[in-house]
């Protein structure tokens, strides 16, 4: 079994256009934290079901180990070409890409995704590897994504993360910080409240609540959850947002004009892995910019 890189940006490969994309946004993110690069491109053997008409297994896994090699030098080279002083390795691991991934973000800072693969299929992270990698990884993914397919992720603009006082919004929160810090940017901080339902939650009474208490309290909340942050970080600027709506379209919103948006894994309702949401999903499939989903810190507790 390979090793994996202690503290290294990890990027999952698999020969799209997409996924050179989030190599080159990801080395971004591996020089600002004084990190390597690792470069991970996954692949199975199929079973070979008619030996002497068909090519052995042998052959067929070479033939995936060969094509694996070429598509991460592709990747290689697309970083190099900005980034020639960072430090790259690469990785091609036979194995299920969902163990792979996993296991390599036990070690890893930060695991990155391309938001297309080859298959046309648009959001890598639609599919049951981000789900498997937001309910059981042990660091931050992000989908790097433009506005259209084929763009790169934007480079300008604010930090955007939403809220909703969950341990999960939380450790977004620290993420969204570190980035904004980092990038030399300033950070937006939203939290979307409405009469219905209380953060995936159905509002008891939701006809007789008063919407200027609960906008009030909703914002005293925000201010409260914010001030360790900002005692942290007292150079940055900061901006707070309390908005009645939907979360979807408040942070693909802000997503317009930002270069990152930060959500946590799961809210206060409980729903477990980003995609179980719908918040979540239309951000991974919709943003204008790169996605950064946070799970809270492993507790020991928690099973996988």
């Amino acid at each position: 079994m390979p090793s994996v890189a202690e503290g290294a940006v990890v990027v999952g490969i698999d020969g799209s256009g997409s996924a050179r994309r989030a190599a080159v946004w990801a080395a971004a993110e591996a020089v600002q934290r004084g990190k390597r690069l690792r470069l991970v491109h996954v692949y199975t053997v199929p079973p070979v079901r008619m030996p002497g008409v068909l090519p052995s297994a042998e052959a067929v896994r070479s033939a995936f180990e060969a094509q694996g090699a070429r598509w991460l030098a592709e990747a290689c080279d697309a970083v190099a070409e900005r980034y020639p002083d960072l430090i790259v390795e690469s990785a091609a691991r036979e194995w299920a890409p969902v163990a792979a991934l996993v296991q390599e973000s036990r070690t890893a800072i930060l695991i990155v995704l391309g938001s297309r693969g080859l298959g046309g299929f648009t959001g890598l992270l639609v599919g049951s590897t981000a789900v498997a990698l937001a309910q059981h990884g042990h660091c931050p993914i992000v989908v790097a994504r433009g506005k259209h397919p084929e763009d790169v992720p934007p480079e300008t603009g604010p930090v955007v993360a939403g809220t909703d006082g969950s341990e999960s919004s939380e450790a977004a929160l620290a993420f969204a910080f570190d980035e904004a810090s980092l990038r030399g940017t300033d950070l937006i901080v939203v939290r979307v409240w409405n009469e219905v339902t209380d953060h995936e939650s159905a509002r008891v009474h939701a006809l007789t609540v008063d919407p200027d208490a609960i906008e009030s309290a909703e914002r005293q909340a925000l201010d409260e959850q914010l001030a360790p942050w900002r005692a942290k970080f007292p150079d940055l600027r900061v901006e707070t947002v309390v908005v009645r709506g939907r979360p979807v379209r408040a942070l693909l919103g802000f997503g317009e004009h930002a270069q990152l948006l930060v959500v946590g894994s799961r809210g206060r309702g409980g729903f477990r892995g980003m995609l179980l949401g719908s918040t979540s999903q239309a951000l991974v499939a919709h943003s204008e910019c790169p996605v950064a989903v946070v799970r809270p810190a492993m507790t020991g507790q928690e099973t996988e």
